[in-house]
């Protein structure tokens, strides 16, 4: 796919735009199509997981986007306005927008051709049950990188074993979750998984010890491309300087030579 990227900064928003040769296939039951699809912008956060799933679910469907990475720490007020949570992602489809990045990834997987999500019902909702089970795994993760003391590091440390103990029993197919076809459930681990990929360079954390079908899956995700770009190139660095700013346990073991 032919693409091209426009990276431009003014007033503390980065804003990145992707167009491709390809456009939404179809849209919403009812729906007329027009002549020129609709411009879609995904408001953004740098480290936010709930993002890189949406960006990962835009990319496999190969939708025309346009990023745009705010400030959450200086919210502009256009996107007050807009955020009935304050948080990010926002998908932005001309004049109508979308919060919550399962309704997005539901909502981008629903209107376009090939669905990132099993055919057979049952399956699908255990897909969709997985993928709250990763959503707990980052407040997990969050829970580690501010625990304030020892004590509390270690309660999510074993916290962690034991959701990664509970993914290796449930995984019955490889490369990904569900075997061969990527799905919904992969955008949701993807960013789970990069969090150790940085964390794990500077802290021996030992989570994936003895967990092989785990491990493989991990690595299967950081080569698929849709999940390995997600991220800006200096994802690792911000995030390193991320954690080191909470004071927390975690931050003690952030060599001070990789913040700037």
């Amino acid at each position: 796919m032919q693409a091209r990227i426009l990276c431009e900064f003014a007033n503390s928003v980065w804003r990145i735009r992707e167009w491709s040769q390809a456009g939404i296939a179809r849209y919403l039951p009812g729906m007329p199509i027009p002549s020129k699809p609709p411009r879609i912008e995904l408001v953004s956060h740098v480290l936010c997981p709930y993002v890189q799933r949406a960006v990962i679910t835009l990319t496999e469907k190969n939708i025309p986007h346009e990023r745009i990475y705010i400030n959450l720490a200086d919210k502009p007020a256009w996107f007050r306005e807009l955020s009935p949570l304050g948080k990010v992602p926002l998908l932005r489809i001309g004049p109508d927008v979308l919060f919550e990045s399962a309704v997005i990834c539901e909502f981008l997987d629903e209107t376009t051709a090939g669905s990132l999500h099993p055919g057979d019902p049952l399956t699908k909702a255990r897909h969709r049950a997985w993928i709250e089970f990763a959503s707990n795994m980052l407040g997990t993760i969050a829970g580690l990188y501010n625990a304030p003391d020892e004590a509390y590091y270690q309660d999510k440390l074993d916290t962690l074993r034991d959701r990664l103990a509970w993914l290796e029993s449930n995984l019955a197919a490889a490369p990904y979750f569900g075997g061969a076809r990527f799905r919904l459930v992969d955008a949701a681990f993807g960013p789970v998984f990069r969090y150790f990929d940085v964390i794990e360079d500077f802290a021996p954390l030992g989570l994936f010890d003895g967990l092989p079908k785990t491990s493989a899956w991990r690595e299967a995700l950081a080569r698929r491309p849709s999940v390995r770009d997600a991220v800006t190139f200096d994802y690792p660095a911000r995030l390193r300087e991320f954690i080191k700013r909470r004071g927390s346990h975690l931050s003690t073991m952030v060599p001070a030579e990789t913040v700037s």
